[in-house]
């Protein structure tokens, strides 16, 4: 059962790592955003992508090194465990920034 979960998250973090690349193609923009309240959402759009990327990067490195590198194993856990939260924090961002802008214009 343990490895039947563990194929099922290997697969969802290869689809995820692909549905990032996507996103930030999608989010690339050469022209200027209208307003600073548009821009701060693109931006925090585009951080919550490009962290997630790092964690699926770092994740699947993870996989594939050797059990002998174990400073290269640690230093990889850090940085999913470090990217993990910095695109929670992006995620929860995104709506608290709405609120606090809609709480300004009223």
């Amino acid at each position: 059962m343990h490895s039947i979960n563990l194929l099922c998250h290997e697969a969802v973090v290869a689809v995820s790592f692909v549905a990032c690349i996507v996103g930030l193609i999608l989010l690339w923009d050469r022209k200027q955003a209208k307003n600073d309240i548009e821009e701060t959402e693109k931006i925090l759009f585009r951080m919550s992508f490009s962290y997630w990327l790092v964690y699926c990067v770092a994740f699947g490195m993870e996989k594939i090194i050797l059990p002998d590198w174990e400073t290269l194993a640690i230093s990889l856990k850090i940085t999913t465990a470090l990217s993990y939260f910095l695109t929670f924090s992006c995620v929860l961002s995104l709506p608290l920034h709405r609120f606090a802008v809609h709480q300004v214009e009223e």
